[in-house]
């Protein structure tokens, strides 16, 4: 079965669209959702490309899934051309990276900032996280420089990191971080609210619930009204 985030646009020229739409994962349970073991599947199910257009609309997620897949990318013989349809939040900007040229909307952003887990346990192991954490980030920091050049120098990017910073597409190409600004297009972000909430600086356009795609929220209503019924009809069976 082909993955949802594959299709395949003229075979003929060897070119393929690729969808990172939601949350980043490792196991992409729900629609959207995206894992590194199932972006490999994608890969190899399409075949020899000459180019590949990844579109990415994500709040990011999964830090090593992220890097995985920002790799497979890089190392593929394929143009890579990636499209920030609406957002490139954390890890997903990281993917964004692998990009040999990287076009954004000028209503779209991307944000960087340190990488987070969630912890507990005495202090020699919370010590031991914030260390792992600052090993992590090393990744993230080499992957951004790598696309930015001179644009961008390490103390910048990491006063960028520190303070989570939500770049529009104009900033985003100033920095190196993106190559081409396109026209604004009608574009949102798939957001998890349960991911977004730990984003400190998270722009209104990204939580006024006019605006953002409720996708999740409806999908959480479907699972309940299915399960009421469900138990509805045991019961009516007594």
């Amino acid at each position: 079965m082909k993955p949802k985030y594959l299709t395949i646009k003229q075979v003929a020229d060897q070119t393929i669209d690729m969808f990172i739409d939601g949350e980043i994962t490792a196991y992409a349970y729900d629609e959207g959702e995206t894992s590194a073991a199932g972006f490999r599947d994608a890969l190899k199910e399409a075949g020899p490309a000459k180019t590949i257009n990844l579109h990415i609309n994500s709040p990011g997620g999964s830090v090593f899934e992220g890097i995985a897949i920002c790799n497979m990318l890089k190392q593929n013989s394929a143009k890579v051309n990636v499209y920030v349809d609406g957002l490139a939040a954390s890890i997903a900007s990281v993917i964004a990276m692998c990009g040999d040229t990287i076009f954004m909307p000028q209503n779209a952003m991307m944000m960087i900032h340190n990488p987070l887990m969630m912890v507990g346990g005495n202090a020699a192991e919370l010590r031991k996280a914030a260390d792992d954490l600052d090993q992590i980030t090393k990744s993230s920091v080499v992957t951004y420089l790598a696309k930015a050049g001179d644009k961008l120098d390490e103390p910048t990017l990491k006063q960028l990191m520190d303070d989570e910073t939500w770049l529009t597409a104009q900033e985003a190409v100033d920095y190196g971080l993106a190559d081409v600004v396109l026209e604004a297009n009608q574009m949102v972000a798939s957001l998890s609210p349960k991911l977004m909430g730990n984003y400190h600086n998270v722009p209104k356009q990204f939580t006024d619930e006019k605006l953002v795609d409720t996708s999740f929220r409806r999908n959480l209503i479907d699972r309940v009204s299915a399960s009421n019924q469900k138990v509805n009809q045991t019961l009516g069976g007594f």
